[in-house]
């Protein structure tokens, strides 16, 4: 396995509890969230995890290098030199993968499913792209996920929901579909390639109940420290 981990985010949200660090930087109990989640990734056969950095890239580089040690797998890092959106980011780090198939997390997200499983679904729906999802109650942070039949029909925009999917920033692609062919140097892989996409009977969705945390905001970050601990040891 290979993956890209989308490790650029600024953290804005965060600049009152965290500071002077990427998001992914952000310390909990002690340690880089970006801990937690590579610790998490040794649990599978992976041999390559490419994080894609930008905002103060120097510190997660220099932290790379002093815990190279502690995981199983090779890191490397894609760097963008300006901000390219999610979209751009990954297109600039699946330069440097090698296979055909390609794991992709959110730096700033925890869910704890299995990629394992998570592969054998996409291989038996024969997908080009497919979205672990995560059931959620009450909710207006995320946009609901609509699917029939495992495929993906819509992503709805942000606002309140009673009950539905979420997406839970958890992706396996194809390279050999051309999502990224004809779009600009910057653009959102959300909007433009799962929005637009998602009518064209090649994405998929994966629900999994799985535990699942989003450290962009304060009271979660908060949370985090409290939980991620026991989860991950």
């Amino acid at each position: 396995m290979e993956v890209i981990v989308l490790a650029g985010g600024l953290g804005t949200r965060l600049r009152s509890v965290v500071s002077r660090v990427p998001k992914c930087m952000a310390p909990i109990a002690g340690k880089p969230f970006l801990y937690y989640l590579l610790q998490w990734l040794s649990k599978f056969n992976i041999n390559q995890v490419i994080l894609s950095v930008g905002y103060l890239h120097e510190v997660i580089g220099h932290w790379i290098v002093e815990n190279r040690h502690v995981f199983n797998f090779k890191v490397d890092l894609s760097i963008e030199n300006e901000p390219l959106g999610t979209g751009g980011a990954i297109r600039l780090a699946l330069k440097k993968t090698n296979k055909n198939k390609v794991f992709i997390l959110n730096g700033d997200t925890f869910f704890d499913i299995d990629l394992k499983a998570f592969n054998e679904q996409h291989k038996s729906n024969n997908a080009m792209l497919s979205v672990a999802l995560k059931p959620m109650q009450n909710f207006d942070r995320y946009g609901n996920v609509l699917i029939n039949n495992n495929l993906i029909t819509d992503f709805k925009e942000k606002q309140f929901c009673s009950d539905g999917l979420i997406n839970g920033g958890i992706y396996v692609v194809n390279k050999e579909y051309p999502f990224f062919e004809g779009l600009s140097d910057k653009f959102s892989f959300e909007t433009e390639v799962l929005q637009s996409t998602a009518n064209k009977n090649l994405i998929y969705g994966c629900v999994f109940d799985n535990y699942f945390i989003d450290i962009g905001i304060p009271e979660d970050y908060q949370r985090a420290n409290n939980e991620l601990v026991n989860i991950i040891s």
